[in-house]
């Protein structure tokens, strides 16, 4: 694992992708090769990203902050790393199964490049979620280079016709997006349940140390019951009045 190729390979695809395309498509590579010297290091970025951002920073608006409990924090930014690295290989598979539509030519390892190269831009976007405010409009435009990264990348990987490039990557993306919000369901969902079981062994604390926001069991408990009698008190005065006529 060479950090400096790595880096080398990021600024080339991003700033120079039409000289680069040919240059990925020409170099004899695994799968294996593909994940371990790059794959493996650049999807770490968002699950990274998105623990400070959730656990150390937290999110704000409205007066109120919150802070994702440590542990569920690490958590879900294991998932996420693990499930964006099952996502890359089976968005490979999806990529070279839609080869011989658009007139491309079938090649696991090609459409892996495919993949993983267009990947680099959103994965690399990712840092911006740190950003307050403005960190999804980074990683929203992440999103959007990446598939121009995939349009350019097609043609050269997988030999698709340049003029059914356009469709390829529609199609792509698409299935990219679907399998994408998967993810954040599963991810959301394991995360938010975390969040209660470490809310329930530190005494309903929201963020499980340093609580932004608590949950005041008593009080809680306290206003229900004094709701409740109120409720009980002004459904019998309803009776009363029904029984005698007062409007």
């Amino acid at each position: 694992m060479d950090i400096n190729k790595v880096i080398a390979r990021v600024k080339a695809i991003l700033m120079t992708p039409k000289t680069e395309w040919p240059v990925i498509a020409a170099e004899p590579e695994t799968v294996a090769d593909l994940y371990k010297n790059y794959i493996v290091i650049l999807a770490a970025i968002p699950a990274i990203a998105g623990f400070i951002k959730g656990s150390l920073i937290g999110y704000g608006a409205f007066g109120i902050h919150y802070r994702v409990p440590i542990g569920a924090g690490i958590t879900s930014a294991i998932v996420t790393y693990v499930l964006g690295l099952v996502l890359v290989y089976v968005m490979a598979l999806i990529v070279n199964a839609l080869a011989p539509t658009f007139g491309g030519q079938k090649d696991q390892v090609q459409a892996l490049k495919a993949v993983a190269y267009s990947y680099t831009a959103s994965w690399v976007a990712s840092i911006g979620l740190i950003v307050p405010g403005l960190g999804w409009l980074i990683a929203l435009a992440g999103g959007i280079y990446g598939i121009y990264l995939l349009y350019l990348g097609l043609p050269p990987t997988m030999k698709a016709p340049t003029e059914k490039a356009g469709g390829y990557t529609a199609v792509s993306i698409i299935i990219a997006i679907v399998l994408g919000w998967i993810i954040a369901l599963i991810v959301g969902g394991i995360a938010g349940t975390s969040a209660m079981m470490s809310g329930a062994f530190s005494g309903a604390h929201i963020d499980g140390s340093s609580s932004d926001v608590t949950i005041d069991k008593d009080s809680s408990l306290g206003k229900l019951d004094a709701w409740s009698k109120k409720m009980d008190a002004a459904s019998k005065q309803m009776e009363a009045a029904q029984k005698s006529g007062d409007a």
